[in-house]
């Protein structure tokens, strides 16, 4: 008894399949990938000597359209070949075989319909078109890809540049209302923070991005501040991030575990007011009493000028400075091999399919790369850390301004308790 498999791979769609245990003695394995050259053999030999079973995994895999499924199905059973589908219920010359047949036909024609949009759209990928639906607001279609349009860019660039410099979402969302009439989500915005098509790059439904495949309307610089911002803030408690004091989701209570919030107390006929950051949930007897916010800040500034030096200088740069010289180097290999496709594809080494699907595959490479290398802490850390140990830095800002430097640098301030004194303990991000 002769057992065969064919296993047919479109390099558009599919990865490359694991031959695999098909759970019985296989004799020979047939395998396309692309063009079916392998399945011309196939049948060849079918015709030359006995063949009792073809194991495939759906039927689907034996030609581009029904009427070729359909065709290759009649020539295999005539030469008494008995099919088996092992992804679909169906096997040929079994007693339900009309109502299987019928059965699976339709599906097929479904799956080929599917199969075919979705061709079209891996080609688009391969040239690096944009995919299908509405361009993002501040971009049109024309040749081909992403064009900037003038008219609404502005309003985008402006949101990027409002966040970049207050770290607030939602105070960059009502900046828009409120200069330009554009009313969009908080979600929305959090949409055109993380969109690549922003950063000049182009992103696909199966998750895979493509750079620099048109004009940008923020850099690379001020895209990976973003992605700092955004994970900075998502450790912060719930709308804390466009909260105007600079302490507001970063003091803790190390006693009752608890978040201090600003309490905000005027007396009556007076003008004048007093903050206090007091505990929202201390589960304390008596309660943690409150503290005066103007205090913390003022130990925080100190604490801040004195140890954080102390903390840059213990970070072992040689080692970062390694890893981006890896990461950087292997995306040079990869523009390297980019360049050469051109002359691969003059000398008849590679043919345009093969080589746009190879250009493709690297450049998608070559934005993981990127990604990797953008989430990495800035090389000038060390002369920023300088800058903001001078008191004097601390005391020009305004209140938005310290809340950025502060979520820079600070994962979270520790109010300790020593009745009836207190002292702070800063734990800094790296």
């Amino acid at each position: 008894m002769k057992i065969i498999v064919y296993i047919y791979t479109d390099p558009l769609l599919d990865p490359v399949p694991n031959q695999g245990d098909w759970g019985w003695e296989v004799d020979k394995i047939y395998e396309d990938l692309g063009k079916r050259t392998q399945l011309q053999q196939l049948l060849i030999d079918c015709q030359r000597e006995t063949v009792n079973y073809l194991l495939v995994r759906r039927l689907e895999e034996l030609g581009d359209n029904l009427a070729q499924v359909s065709d290759r199905l009649n020539q295999l059973e005539a030469m008494g070949v008995m099919v088996i589908a092992t992804q679909q219920p169906y096997t040929s010359k079994s007693s339900h075989i009309r109502a299987e047949l019928l059965e699976v036909l339709q599906e097929i024609q479904r799956q080929q319909r599917s199969r075919s949009i979705r061709q079209g759209h891996a080609r688009n990928r391969l040239e690096a078109s944009p995919p299908p639906g509405k361009s993002p607001y501040g971009y049109r279609r024309g040749q081909g890809k992403y064009i900037i349009d003038r008219t609404t860019s502005p309003v985008v660039k402006d949101f990027f540049e409002h966040f970049l410099l207050y770290g607030s979402l939602r105070a960059s969302v009502r900046y828009l209302g409120k200069k330009y009439s554009k009313t969009i989500s908080v979600t929305t915005g959090r949409r055109w923070l993380t969109n690549p098509v922003y950063r000049g790059d182009t992103a696909y439904q199966n998750s895979e991005i493509i750079s620099n495949t048109h004009g940008a309307i923020i850099s690379r610089e001020e895209a990976a501040q973003v992605d700092r911002l955004l994970r900075r803030n998502s450790r912060l408690p719930s709308r804390t991030a466009s909260a105007p004091r600079s302490l507001a989701g970063l003091v803790i209570c190390n006693q009752c575990q608890s978040q201090m919030i600003v309490s905000r107390v005027t007396q009556r006929h007076q003008d004048k007011e007093y903050l206090y950051l007091r505990p929202s949930n201390c589960s304390q007897q008596p309660k943690c009493r409150a503290i005066p916010y103007q205090e913390i800040l003022q130990k925080t500034i100190d604490s801040v000028c004195r140890d954080l030096p102390l903390a840059v200088a213990g970070m072992d740069f040689p080692q970062l400075d390694a890893i981006k010289n890896s990461v950087s180097d292997r995306i040079s290999r990869q523009q390297e091999i980019l360049q050469q496709l051109p002359t691969l594809i003059e000398t008849g080494i590679l043919d345009p399919e093969t080589a746009k699907l190879r250009a493709y595959k690297i450049r998608t490479e070559i934005s993981e790369l990127q990604a990797k290398l953008a989430i990495l802490p800035p090389v000038n850390l060390r002369s920023v850390a300088q800058a903001v140990s001078i008191p004097q830095f601390w005391l020009d800002l305004s209140e938005v301004e310290r809340r950025f430097y502060f979520r820079e640098f600070i994962q979270q301030i520790q109010i300790i308790r020593q009745n009836p004194e207190w002292y702070l303990k800063i734990i800094f991000i790296f």
